[in-house]
């Protein structure tokens, strides 16, 4: 079974997100509305992989991905971006910062456990 730490501001986004994640029986799912949440939930947690938004309020993706970093008990966790922003420059910038790749936003639902799985594999 793999943990998956889905991370967004928008409360329909997180629903429509576990939603689709937990169709995968292989897959447990927990969401956090904030950076600061997901830093707090990684830590006790330990999911496999963290899929993070990029624009979120107070500590935006990238920020919380450079916190998790820090940490010893997070510095390893696998990160996805789900964002809007999918420029190839934009993804290059994202994969620089360490995340190991991007997932478009709007995601597909009814894809979205299949990308997550193949995130895992990689």
């Amino acid at each position: 079974m793999a943990r998956i730490l889905y991370v967004d501001d928008e409360a329909d986004i997180r629903e429509v997100a576990a939603m689709s994640l937990e169709l995968d029986p292989e897959l447990e799912v927990r969401t956090c509305a904030s950076g600061a949440e997901a830093l707090a939930e990684a830590a006790s947690w330990h999911p496999n992989l963290i899929l993070l938004d990029v624009m979120m309020p107070n500590m935006d993706g990238p920020t919380t991905l450079a916190r998790l970093r820090d940490e010893p008990a997070t510095a390893h966790v696998p990160v996805v971006f789900i964002t809007a922003r999918t420029q190839a420059q934009e993804v290059g910038g994202f994969i620089a910062l360490g995340a190991r790749g991007v997932i478009a936003k709007p995601f597909d639902p009814m894809v979205l456990a299949r990308q997550v799985r193949d995130f895992l594999g990689a």
